[in-house]
């Protein structure tokens, strides 16, 4: 964590400056009891000894306004390097998580991430922003209340410090169990930040299956274990305290038998012996202190171990250092010999060639499992071929920065993404130059237009968390939309007609005949009715390609198309078709 801090060493270094002189101005006190009682209270010459209060007085008004300008100094400086760090901190997170590749995110959960970058950075910021500056004050404070009490007696001293070494014991066994037990709490915390992500983004399914008492039992049962594991660090905190006063407690019973003694004895002034009694009483202060800021570091160290362990996540898929940008594009692809894997498991595209020259539209056919959306993720460069290659006028994807790819392909996938910010922000997502008139036309063009006119803020309507407020079928068409905007040489409709009704999708079907024209188009469909005027239907099943041809020809041959077909045209039902294609 020291690599956060590391920009703000500067100021820092001038909070640590005010830090010490507020420890300072604190140590002074005793240092002014001691003068009190052999100065003033011990002496009889009135005239002297008047004068010499007066002065005592006025020095400790004067310090302890200096003392309050500096803690001023010591909590602002120490809290903006705590901040400053903590947004630095959140940002190199979600930067990160942005950067790493769809294969992480599809293989975490949401909300375990939500948790990282919420709670754990939150644990951390509490550390940071009050713990720095509380750990110096102390160790400043004690240091100097131990360095007076070996001035004023240094055998006093070490009858004092013999319980040092049993605090520091309790202190390090309890703050290493700390570590271990925030570690299980943040895990917890996790579990419940993903249930309550599944639920709330699944509400519609939880109550149309009448899930809610189980899906209560099971955030209940999830609260319940993060109470069990809070309560393990809750003991261990409750025992420190309690400990360490005791132990420095036996050390004041030893002083004040010894010092008596020693003051009986003449060795040394009444002054000198309520000085160092008063460092002995204030000395557990800052030792409780330490060890619960000590605790509080111990778990800012179990949360960091997680958000670290996120940082040192590798990005699978990166740009090679020979990188060119990819420039404007013609739009023709080529599968050479591509094979493809998810993990360890088995081949998802096995030896795929395929070519698409520009303006063609293909269309990817096949049985659940087939690949169909695997091709197209390869497209996207989501995912690097095992061998073979995926190429784009010529150019391999590999050699090619990712961004200079991704901005000259449109999209429409499966499952439509919304934003909760207007329609008109929504529909440049991608595009943040255009223009009014141009997110207009291209609502026109998705057949989308009509509706949002009618919304209550048109084009300025603020949509709800990812667009609930609006349809299946219009968020398809603002989906599509987006994907016009961009004005992309190659397009791909994963699934793009799935949510209209039978009157929207011929009007979309028409806009996307004019859309396709002059770019080559990669159409996933469950209805086979989308596909029929594609210029290339590519059949495939298990990871191969088995059929390639024209609507009209795939049926002549009596394969697998042929299969499909028959069986979604015949019987027509939605559990077929999905079944089928």
């Amino acid at each position: 964590m020291l690599n956060l801090i590391r920009p703000y060493l500067h100021y820092l270094g001038a909070g640590i400056v005010c830090t010490i002189f507020v420890g300072l101005a604190n140590l002074a006190v005793y240092w002014i009891i001691k003068d009190v009682i052999d100065q003033v209270l011990t002496r009889t010459d009135s005239a002297g000894v008047s004068h010499q209060l007066n002065l005592i007085i006025l020095g400790i008004l004067v310090l302890f306004s200096l003392k309050g300008l500096f803690y001023y100094g010591q909590v602002y400086l120490m809290a903006f390097v705590g901040q400053r760090a903590v947004v630095d901190l959140r940002n190199k997170l979600y930067t990160h998580l942005q950067r790493l590749s769809i294969s992480f995110h599809e293989a975490r959960r949401t909300g375990d991430m939500i948790s990282r970058i919420t709670n754990d950075v939150a644990t951390i910021q509490t550390s940071l922003s009050t713990g720095i500056a509380d750990l110096l004050l102390q160790v400043v404070t004690l240091a100097g209340i131990v360095g007076f009490m070996f001035y004023l007696d240094w055998k006093l001293s070490l009858v004092t410090i013999i319980t040092i070494p049993a605090v520091a014991a309790v202190v390090s066994r309890a703050g290493h169990r700390l570590r271990t037990i925030t570690a299980l709490i943040q895990g917890k915390i996790a579990d419940i930040t993903s249930v309550l992500e599944e639920t709330l983004s699944g509400i519609r399914i939880v109550k149309a299956f009448t899930m809610e008492r189980q899906e209560i039992k099971r955030f209940a049962r999830e609260n319940e274990d993060s109470f069990a594991v809070t309560m393990r660090g809750a003991k261990v905190n409750a025992i420190i305290a309690p400990l360490v006063e005791l132990l420095a407690v036996l050390g004041t019973a030893a002083v004040l038998w010894y010092g008596g003694h020693q003051v009986i004895r003449g060795s040394l002034t009444l002054g000198e012996f309520m000085a160092f009694l008063g460092c002995v009483g204030s000395a557990p202060t800052p030792m409780g202190r330490l060890s619960a800021t000590y605790a509080s570091f111990q778990q800012a160290l179990g949360a960091a171990d997680r958000v670290f362990a996120l940082l040192d996540v590798k990005i699978d898929v990166v740009d090679d250092p020979n990188a060119v940008p990819l420039p404007p594009i013609k739009g023709h692809v080529e599968f050479k010999n591509v094979s493809f894997a998810y993990g360890d498991g088995e081949l998802a595209l096995d030896g795929i060639n395929l070519s698409a020259r520009p303006g063609e539209v293909i269309a990817f056919v096949g049985p659940s499992g087939a690949g169909k959306t695997t091709l197209v993720n390869l497209l996207l460069r989501f995912y690097d071929p095992l061998s073979g290659s995926v190429e784009i006028d010529g150019y391999d994807l590999r050699n090619v920065q990712v961004e200079s790819l991704r901005r000259q392909i449109g999209l429409v996938p499966q499952d439509v993404v919304l934003f909760g910010v207007t329609v008109r922000e929504n529909i440049a997502y991608g595009k943040d130059d255009a223009t009014l008139d141009e997110i207009i036309q291209a609502a026109k063009m998705a057949n989308a237009h009509d509706f949002i006119m009618k919304l209550p803020a048109g084009y300025e309507t603020r949509l709800g968390e990812r667009g609930v407020s609006l349809s299946g079928g219009q968020r398809q068409r603002i989906a599509i939309a987006r994907a016009i905007l961009r004005n992309p040489r190659i397009l791909i409709l994963d699934e793009a007609t799935s949510s209209l009704d039978a009157e929207s999708e011929a009007l979309i079907q028409e806009a996307l005949a004019r859309l396709v024209k002059d770019r080559t188009t990669f159409i996933i469909a469950h209805r086979l009715s989308t596909v029929r005027n594609a210029d290339k239907i590519v059949v495939l099943d298990r990871g191969k390609i088995v059929e390639v041809g024209t609507h009209l020809e795939l049926l002549a041959k009596g394969g697998l198309y042929s299969r499909l077909s028959l069986m979604q045209f015949s019987q027509g039902g939605p559990a077929v078709r999905e079944e089928a294609i």
